[in-house]
C-alpha cells in the first residue's frame, strides 16, 4: 500500500472509531435514557456524569479515551516503517500519531453515527495524547483538574487543559526534545476542544455556567 493510502485509511479508521457515541450507548443501555435529550444535550463523559452519575460517566471517559488511544495505536501499526521524509527528517510515525489523534477527536466531535453530532473531545484528546507523550498527558490533565477543582468550572480546566498541552508541545519543539509537528497537532487539538467549548465560554462570561457540585443538569428542552 503506498503512503498516501495508508494515511487515508488511518484517518478513516481514526474517525470511524471517534464516532462511536459511547455516551449515548451507555446512558440508553444503563438508564434507558437519551443522553441528547438531557442536561446540556452531549454525549461526553462530564454531561453523562452530571446527568446519570458517577458510574455511567466514569464508563463513558474511559471508552473515549480507549478509543482514541486504539486509533493511535492502529495508525502506528498501519504506517509501519514506510519513511515520510520532510525537511530531511523522517517523521512517518510523528504523522501517524497526530492525523490519527486528531481524526478521533473530529469523529467523536462530529459522528456520522448520530446526524453529525457529538461531543468535545477533551477525553479522546487526552487519550490520543497518552499514546503521543504520556508525561504532557498527565500534565495537561493535571492541571484540568486543578483548574476544575479550584474554579469548580469542568469547561474551563478544559479549555484550558488543552492550552497547557499546546503550550508544553511548543516548548518541547523548540528545544529539539520532540518533533515540531507535536506542537501542531496540539495547537489544532486545542481550537477544536476551544471551538466546542464555545456556549461554555458565553457562559462564563455571563456567569450562568455549571458548577461541579452543583447537580445534574435540567432535562433539555
Amino acid at each position: 500500500m503506498i503512503l498516501p493510502l495508508k494515511f487515508l485509511a488511518i484517518a478513516v479508521l481514526a474517525y470511524l472509531l471517534g464516532a462511536i457515541p459511547f455516551g449515548l450507548i451507555i446512558s440508553r443501555s444503563m438508564a434507558h435514557v437519551d443522553i441528547r435529550q438531557h442536561g446540556s444535550g452531549n454525549i461526553g463523559a462530564t454531561n453523562v456524569f452530571r446527568t446519570l452519575g458517577t458510574r455511567p460517566g466514569i464508563l463513558t471517559a474511559l471508552l473515549d479515551l480507549g478509543k482514541a488511544a486504539l486509533a493511535v495505536l492502529l495508525g502506528m501499526l498501519i504506517i509501519g516503517s514506510d519513511t515520510f521524509i520532510v525537511a530531511g527528517h523522517d517523521i512517518h510515525i510523528q504523522a501517524a500519531q497526530c492525523l490519527a489523534a486528531i481524526m478521533v477527536m473530529v469523529g467523536h466531535n462530529w459522528s456520522a453515527y448520530i446526524g453529525f453530532k457529538g461531543g468535545k473531545g477533551v477525553a479522546c484528546f487526552i487519550g490520543g495524547l497518552l499514546v503521543i507523550n504520556w508525561m504532557v498527558a498527565l500534565v495537561g490533565l493535571a492541571a484540568g483538574i486543578a483548574v476544575a477543582l479550584t474554579t469548580r468550572y469542568v469547561s474551563l480546566g478544559s479549555m484550558l487543559a488543552s492550552l497547557c498541552v499546546f503550550f508544553a508541545m511548543l516548548v518541547l519543539a523548540l528545544l529539539a526534545l520532540v518533533a515540531p509537528l507535536y506542537a501542531l497537532y496540539g495547537l489544532v487539538a486545542a481550537v477544536l476542544i476551544i471551538w466546542q467549548h464555545r456556549t461554555n465560554i458565553t457562559r462564563l462570561q455571563e456567569g450562568t455556567e455549571n458548577k461541579l457540585g452543583a447537580g445534574p443538569h435540567k432535562t433539555k428542552k
